[in-house]
């Protein structure tokens, strides 16, 4: 079972930038999928962007052209750069790594991997 290690949060003002990392150790193979979440104080886990295992990748709306997500060739690391961060980034992002449990493979239920989450402060 795969283990991963998100960092790279901290405190920064509106328009700066960081570049989350979430390092996978052990077996990441034949997964679906990788990607970001994050979750504000009082509200609901919500997806940031994911890249599925052929390289395709998708975001929320509200961080379209800020941000982007990338993958080491080895699968190992999964990276988030995030651009021009408003205070409505601010959250706790997590890292996951869904593979599938069912014959119906990626198009039915999966099993996730989650890290322990990086917090991320963007002030006015």
């Amino acid at each position: 079972q795969a283990q991963l290690v998100e960092s790279g949060g901290g405190s920064v003002q509106a328009g700066d930038s960081l570049k989350l990392s979430c390092a996978a150790t052990g077996n990441i193979f034949n997964y679906c999928a990788m990607g970001w979440y994050r979750q504000a104080p009082g509200k609901a886990r919500e997806l940031v962007s994911i890249i599925k295992s052929d390289g395709t990748t998708t975001y929320r709306d509200s961080v379209k052209g800020r941000f982007t997500i990338t993958q080491d060739n080895a699968r190992s690391t999964l990276y988030l750069q995030m651009n021009n961060l408003k205070t409505d980034d601010t959250a706790v992002y997590y890292c996951t790594a869904a593979r599938p449990i069912s014959p119906a493979g990626c198009r039915g239920p999966t099993n996730n991997v989650w890290g322990r989450g990086t917090q991320v402060t963007v002030s006015s």
